[in-house]
């Protein structure tokens, strides 16, 4: 018997009176969080939702998230996370492929009308009864009518409730992949998939009572959900929730919270290294505090890694994970040797190869696709069969990943089997060139795409961010590269682009940059 939940009681009767959640000025203990989720409970109870009923939630990084989030997992239910961008077709669609009972929606700003697109969305999902607006004000009403507010399902409930409790292989998250081929599949993960992957980060990074993590990754993904929010619930750790990230907020929290968490993806990383006025912030009050940092997401590149490291006087730890692996596989741990540029070793209980494409395993040295298998593997795609048995073979999730492992043991990422460049025959690995590109002393970010060409078949073109106060042209950046890189790698085409388009996880869309071509 095992729900995730549990984290979260237990945390609440070591230490009610602690600090679980910090946003602004709330300031929720974890009695009063494990409280407010026994509220949203009993409330869903009453509406007949329990075992087996999907809930969907659309909240950014507000406590309203951990309150629902907890407050669904109490009744043996499973929690659908939605993007806070969706508009209605994309929140439809997720309903129906969820087959959820029951939807949470925040209300949105003027900006981000999350709560008119949701409930729109609802509407054209015939299979989901119910709708709750979470409102910024819980007392106030709904801005549409008729609908009904998480304030509301709260009120007068009972702040006790007997968790349900579920099997270790019961589904307690269903997180939707990006969807970058075809339409976006659910990743079902079990209660064991997600309490054993936030007790190992909890541990890999030492997390005690007595930190206090900045939590900016979006909740809704697998990372910001596990290795933060989960994983320090279950420490009984403080967490400073940030509802998007902007390097004058996320400064400012890490100054004024006393943070010693922090994690982020490598776009992050670049932010706040390049940030003109970080000069305001107290950088030496931020250097004592930060006690450990990690990126995921992608890979980071290691002169970012670097200048970070020698700015705030912190450890960044790289690892690697998908939605599909709850999300951690592996990781540079601090008690052992950190490789700069790897992802590390598997972590506790988890297994990984590099195989070739007859699924055979490859050698020390030589790149191939990577397979994981272990605790932390989803137990499928919802309702998708077809889909789980090409992804999962022989007890092996294959990532779609091309990576390598050393010696040692240590992985490190080569790139995505689908953004390898075919140039006039050659095998090209973008991520290799971006890191190229970014020692050059003008390009502060760089990402690179394959682009159709008559003769070689796929051109490499890169789109680079200068350095604040830099000056170069595309043509000294082709010539640089071309007296720099082989000549089947250097990029023919560059264009120097203002900004980046990401996702709100803050991974670069090259899917997009392709569109543009």
């Amino acid at each position: 018997m095992l729900n995730l939940a549990i984290s979260l009681e237990e945390s609440a009767r070591r230490q009610p009176g602690k600090n679980a959640v910090v946003f602004g000025e709330t300031r929720l203990s974890y009695a009063q969080l494990n409280g407010a989720a026994n509220q949203v409970a009993n409330g869903l109870t009453e509406l007949g939702i329990g075992p087996g009923d999907k809930v969907a939630l659309s909240c950014p990084n507000l406590p309203y998230f951990p309150i629902v989030y907890y407050g669904i997992l109490k009744t043996g239910a499973t929690v659908v996370p939605l993007n806070v961008l969706f508009k209605r077709r994309e929140v439809a669609y997720h309903l129906i492929d969820s087959q959820a009972k029951a939807y949470f929606c925040f209300q949105g700003t003027p900006q981000l009308p999350m709560g008119q697109e949701g409930y729109a969305g609802f509407n054209e999902a015939p299979s989901c009864d119910h709708f709750f607006m979470i409102t910024a004000d819980p007392t106030a009403p709904s801005p549409i009518e008729q609908t009904t507010t998480l304030g509301l399902l709260m009120h007068n409930r009972s702040a006790v409730f007997d968790t349900v409790q579920t099997q270790t292989d019961d589904s307690a998250v269903i997180l939707y992949t990006s969807g970058t081929t075809g339409q976006p599949k659910g990743a079902t993960l079990s209660h064991a998939n997600m309490f054993f992957n936030a007790l190992v980060s909890s541990q890999m990074l030492q997390l005690s009572a007595g930190d206090t993590a900045l939590i900016v990754l979006p909740l809704f993904h697998s990372f910001g959900q596990t290795v933060l929010m989960n994983a320090g619930i279950y420490a009984g750790m403080t967490n400073v929730l940030l509802p998007r990230f902007d390097p004058d907020a996320v400064l400012a929290a890490m100054q004024n919270e006393n943070v010693s968490v922090f994690c982020g993806v490598p776009t992050m990383y670049w932010a706040l290294l390049n940030h003109p006025e970080a000069h305001k912030y107290d950088l030496d009050k931020i250097a004592r505090n930060l006690r450990v940092c990690v990126s995921g997401g992608s890979s980071l590149p290691v002169e970012i890694l670097r200048g970070f490291e020698e700015k705030f006087n912190v450890p960044i730890l790289e690892g690697y994970g998908l939605s599909e692996t709850s999300p951690v596989a592996s990781f540079n741990h601090l008690d052992r040797e950190r490789k700069p540029g790897s992802i590390g070793t598997p972590i506790w209980g988890v297994e990984m190869r590099v195989v070739d494409v007859n699924d055979r395993p490859l050698p020390a040295g030589e790149r191939g696709e990577i397979v994981i298998r272990g605790h932390n593997v989803m137990k499928g795609y919802y309702n998708r069969p077809n889909d789980t048995a090409e992804a999962i073979r022989n007890n092996w999730f294959h990532t779609g990943d091309v990576g390598v492992m050393d010696e040692d043991g240590y992985f490190s990422i080569v790139d995505r089997l689908k953004d390898m460049i075919i140039r006039s025959g050659f095998s090209v690995y973008p991520r290799e060139i971006e890191e190229e590109l970014m020692t050059h002393p003008a390009i502060s970010l760089a990402a690179v795409i394959g682009v159709p060409h008559e003769e070689v078949g796929e051109e490499i073109k890169a789109y680079v961010i200068l350095r604040e106060g830099a000056t170069a042209t595309s043509e000294e950046i082709i010539a640089w590269s071309q007296a720099n890189m082989a000549g089947h790698k250097y990029p023919r085409l560059v264009e120097i682009a203002d900004s980046l388009p990401m996702t709100a996880t803050g991974k670069i869309l090259k899917k997009e940059l392709r569109t543009r071509g």
